[in-house]
């Protein structure tokens, strides 16, 4: 399994399933399956409501594939908790509560990541990670982070004199490639992990109840034969998802796809044996369509 280093010496997998808008009682099996496919990071949140599901799903494939604890990455983030929604703020010691009821939910004595899933409230953002640094201090976290940071909310960490975190877990993808971010993150040695990689395919939250941002104008794109991304997937033989998670793999992020498909998985996990060559590397990277359609970066009222 390829993996990428963080600051404090722990190594993330590049493949990692994602189980956003998974329900607890699906988790389970689609979990077990993923970790049987071959996925060794496996990546929730306290806010999908779905940590027992994740949770009993990663022991049973333990179990059954004869695999250690060490031999899998497992994150999940703080749900901050948003006054504008009526949710009172996260302290410091509820943070630290916080990762301990994931524990209890998961069934796990540590989490390999542990990260910020929003920001909101800038007093909010420090004493929640001060709770984090306190977490990995106590060994209940291995390396902790972020997610939809911008630069602006890293920097008050910075001049707060706290830790920089190790990770920023952020929506990019061709149409969402963050340069300006990016190139922060990678100035200040903090490692970019990309979720909703496959914005771009028009199969991408297409089922009811599933919203974003993406506009009519992006699913027509999607759609057309000529699209760049079905071009792409004829030339090398794979499918247009392979393409969008290479892409990503190239530029250096981990990637979370998810599917409760086991032949997806399997086709989603099959990364690693062909490379985009340089002049579809340079076509994509004027493919940006600016911020994102998951999420809008420190906006409280959406959701991640």
């Amino acid at each position: 399994m390829q993996t990428r280093a963080l600051a404090n010496d722990a190594a993330i997998p590049y493949l990692g399933f994602g189980t956003y808008l998974i329900a607890d009682t699906e988790a389970t099996a689609v979990v077990s399956e993923a970790i049987r496919a071959g996925y060794r990071h496996i990546d929730t949140a306290e806010g999908y409501q779905n940590e027992t599901g994740v949770g009993l799903g990663i022991r049973q494939a333990l179990a059954s594939e004869g695999l250690t604890r060490g031999e899998l990455f497992v994150t999940t983030k703080l749900w901050p908790g948003n006054p504008a929604w009526g949710q009172p703020a996260k302290t410091t010691a509820s943070t630290v509560a916080s990762l301990d009821g994931s524990l209890e939910r998961l069934g796990l004595d540590y989490v390999d990541l542990y990260l910020i899933h929003a920001p909101f409230e800038r007093e909010q953002r420090l004493a929640q990670w001060r709770g984090l640094v306190e977490l990995k201090r106590q060994g209940k976290a291995r390396a902790i982070g972020v997610s939809n940071f911008s630069i602006t909310h890293i920097e008050e960490l910075k001049a707060a004199d706290l830790p920089m975190p190790v990770a920023d877990q952020i929506e990019l993808h061709p149409w969402s490639q963050k340069p300006e971010l990016v190139r922060y993150l990678k100035a200040n040695g903090v490692v970019p992990i990309a979720y909703s990689s496959l914005v771009p395919l028009s199969t991408w939250r297409a089922a009811a109840g599933q919203e974003s941002a993406k506009t009519d104008q992006m699913k027509a794109d999607g759609k057309q034969e000529n699209a760049p991304f079905k071009a792409m997937a004829r030339k090398y033989g794979v499918s247009e998802a392979q393409v969008l998670l290479r892409w990503a793999i190239q530029q250096g992020y981990p990637v979370l796809p998810k599917s409760t498909s086991p032949d997806r998985m399997r086709t989603n996990a099959d990364i690693f044996g062909f490379s985009l060559d340089d002049e579809d590397m340079a076509a994509i990277a004027t493919m940006d369509r600016g911020d994102g359609v998951a999420w809008a970066m420190g906006d409280p009222t959406k959701t991640p």
